[in-house]
């Protein structure tokens, strides 16, 4: 590790809902909760402050919805409550695990989660729950990774940590091209004019305009997030121009 503290005291992760899904692709594999809950456990072992943001792709696309036929904003409510059941999964596993969460949603659903309201966030955040944040804004047309970007900038965020299932932005499809080239590191700039597909554009500026670093790295690896968390030089960053 790179130092016995966290390099960042707060982070922001976000993980895809197929990161929940595991080797089928879909649904929520019940051990891949297990072992994200243990690896959240040791995040929070170290001091490092953590909010989270699920997908619901493993369950319900709303532009794929959209695409047949449904109606584009219907079917981007139904996503939003897509990663509210992912949450609520991932909630339980991280409580059997011994870790204080709490689940926000942007969309009323008091039964289950709580509303989201930043003040409220935060104070869960600095009694050392982890804050499941659900629903993404609450409104269609915004992807989840415009959610993380702006939940990262109001709960003040070191970071934003995107797992995804290669271990960084690549110049192709790397599952597609296995000669495709690797980037260390990224401006805004660059992901935006190469049009680099690890986050839509507007979540993309929404980090630009705020200053706040994007890490990808591979979240399938078992230790991936503790080591991004402890400063390890994995995945790719994004962040200001570079010479």
């Amino acid at each position: 590790m790179a130092g016995d503290k966290p390099q960042f005291p707060r982070v922001l992760l976000k993980l895809s809902g197929e990161a929940l899904a595991g080797e089928a692709g879909s649904g929520i594999d019940p051990r891949v909760l297990l072992s994200l809950a243990a690896e959240v456990r040791d995040v929070c072992e170290t001091g490092c402050e953590l909010a989270i943001v699920v997908g619901g792709g493993n369950i319900f696309r709303g532009m794929k919805a959209a695409e047949m036929g449904i109606d584009r904003v219907t079917a981007d409510y139904m996503g939003m409550l897509a990663t509210i059941l992912n949450s609520l999964a991932l909630q339980d596993a991280l409580e059997k695990a011994g870790v204080a969460t709490r689940v926000m949603s942007a969309i009323d659903v008091q039964q289950v989660a709580e509303p989201y309201i930043r003040r409220r966030a935060q104070r869960h955040i600095e009694k050392g729950r982890v804050v499941i944040f659900a629903a993404g804004t609450g409104n269609p047309f915004m992807t989840t990774d415009t959610a993380a970007s702006l939940r990262a900038i109001e709960m003040g965020a070191a970071v934003i940590m995107k797992g995804t299932r290669v271990d960084g932005i690549y110049d192709t499809d790397p599952e597609e091209n296995k000669d495709a080239r690797r980037y260390d590191r990224l401006s805004y700039l660059d992901v935006l004019n190469g049009r680099l597909t690890v986050m839509d554009s507007t979540a993309v500026t929404l980090c630009m305009e705020n200053e706040m670093p994007i890490i990808v790295f591979d979240a399938t690896t078992p230790g991936n997030i503790l080591r991004a968390v402890m400063g390890e030089q994995i995945g790719t960053l994004v962040g200001e121009e570079t010479d």
